[in-house]
């Protein structure tokens, strides 16, 4: 379980596939020491099994494993060497719970449709799949590459959300563009209110 606060921007480093399978290292400011092999780690909102963890300087090599579902639905399958990524460590009894809830399992893809730059911040307008455009809504929080957000308005399959300052400096968001597509995890919330009322 995530917060959609970022804690890291990683790089990626190597990337390889093999079958169905791809395995990718990332270049991280976490100590390597406070891994466990198994331990999750969010990449641009999508939960991964860290599967190796080696020193580099103060920071890690994190390698990560990645299935074929995995790269099906999430933006993970066109990662390459150089590219930079939003990392969260997975939280913890007695953390501030400072976004929303994430669990880390990206429902689709959402396509960057505008982006308006203005006194140091950014709107974007997003694209939603139709069937997860009925969980945003307006207030509301999703999840984009990881980022905890909150919805300021929704038309039809279409939202914006509104980026300060400081997220654009800490996380990937400046470097996004209209075209680029993001991992977008619907609010669990939204979810399961939509299965009790027989919507789902």
């Amino acid at each position: 379980m995530f917060t959609g606060i970022v804690s890291d921007v990683g790089e990626v480093v190597e990337m390889s596939r093999s079958g169905h399978i791809a395995r990718y290292v990332v270049a991280s400011r976490y100590p390597a020491e406070s891994f466990l092999l198994g331990a999750s780690v969010a990449n641009d909102g999508a939960c991964l099994t860290v599967v190796e963890a080696i020193p580099q300087g103060e920071g890690s090599r994190l390698t990560f494993d990645v299935g074929a579902e995995t790269l099906a639905v999430t933006t993970l399958g066109g990662l390459a060497p150089g590219k930079r990524i939003n990392l969260e460590r997975p939280l913890k009894i007695g953390d501030e719970l400072g976004g929303h809830l994430v669990s880390g399992h990206v429902d689709g893809l959402a396509e960057i449709v505008a982006r308006e730059d203005f006194e140091g911040m950014s709107r974007f307008r997003f694209r939603a799949p139709a069937e997860l455009s009925r969980f945003i809504a307006t207030k509301g929080s999703v999840a984009l590459d990881g980022t905890s957000l909150t919805v300021n308005t929704v038309e039809g399959d279409e939202f914006e959300v509104l980026l300060i300052p400081h997220t654009l400096a800490v996380t990937t968001w400046g470097e996004r563009r209209v075209g680029d597509r993001v991992n977008l995890e619907v609010d669990q919330m939204a979810r399961y209110a939509a299965r009790l009322s027989g919507r789902d």
